[in-house]
């Protein structure tokens, strides 16, 4: 597979998949993600929701095990596999799931 075509297949996966997730399920997953008090993530991450606690945010998986968690109002969002890695979503994919918000 190439890139677009992998950028594909997961784009069809986070629309199928995508949710909204109340606040309380954010900050669970958050404690799930950031178990050590001491990771600088944890700290980043309970920061923004302290700063959003009124917004939408949305949760969705990729056909390969990726999950995502997206603000839609704050376009920010972070990816992750469970126990193994993440990072803040980049430009790309904060259009793309901006857009599968959006209905686009």
């Amino acid at each position: 597979m190439n890139m677009d075509e992998i950028t594909d297949a997961r784009r069809k996966a986070v629309a199928e998949s995508i949710h909204s997730i109340d606040f309380e399920e954010v900050k669970a997953l958050g404690e799930k993600l950031f178990p050590s008090y001491d990771d600088p993530w944890r700290e980043a991450f309970f920061d923004f929701l302290a700063q959003n606690p009124h917004e939408t945010f949305y949760h969705a998986t990729t056909h390969d095990g990726i999950e995502v968690l997206y603000c839609h109002a704050r376009s920010r969002g972070i990816w992750f596999v469970p126990h193994s890695g993440l990072g803040p979503l980049q430009p790309k994919g904060l259009k793309i799931l901006g857009e599968v918000v959006s209905g686009g």
